[in-house]
């Protein structure tokens, strides 16, 4: 979805589906809460400027990343028409960032196959902060704005007849 210039938040905004009548969970990690912040900053702004209004937005937090599946699960479970779930791994020196990254992007995947309600993957897994701080309101735009598209794009899937 982003432009060949790589800033994520440029999009056609006349292509994007009616959202006032979708409801939506967005459930944010607390770990790396700079880049959280942004992220759900940039997801809750679009929702809001393609018609979805602040009742219709939910928002939980949780201590991790990996805690995202968890809570999108029980998102799922609150009426809502899509859930984005928002994160940030940043490479360490260990392996642990080998292992979050691939346990949550298989939980998300999981709840996307095993569940009716789609969970919008909004997790960065970036080398270094600056990459992080890049793609979350810096010079690429802000994944969070990708992010609340694809939910609005996905719940207006789900609920055609």
């Amino acid at each position: 979805m982003a432009t060949a210039n790589n800033n994520l938040s440029e999009y056609d905004k006349t292509s994007i589906p009616d959202a006032s009548n979708y409801r939506f969970g967005i459930v944010v990690s607390e770990w790396n809460d700079t880049i959280t912040e942004g992220l759900y900053n940039g997801a809750y702004n679009t929702l809001i400027e393609h018609g979805v209004d602040e009742s219709s937005i939910k928002r939980w937090d949780v201590p991790g990343s990996f805690e995202l599946i968890y809570g999108s699960k029980k998102m799922q479970e609150q009426m809502v028409d899509a859930v984005i779930a928002i994160g940030c791994v940043i490479q360490g020196e260990t392996k642990h960032f080998d292992f979050v990254c691939e346990g949550v992007t298989q939980g998300i995947k999981d709840l996307n196959v095993i569940n009716d309600v789609p969970v919008i993957f909004c997790v960065l897994t970036d080398n270094n902060q600056q990459q992080s701080i890049d793609r979350s309101g810096g010079i690429h735009g802000n994944k969070g704005t990708e992010a609340a598209v694809a939910a609005i794009k996905m719940a207006e899937l789900r609920n055609k007849s």
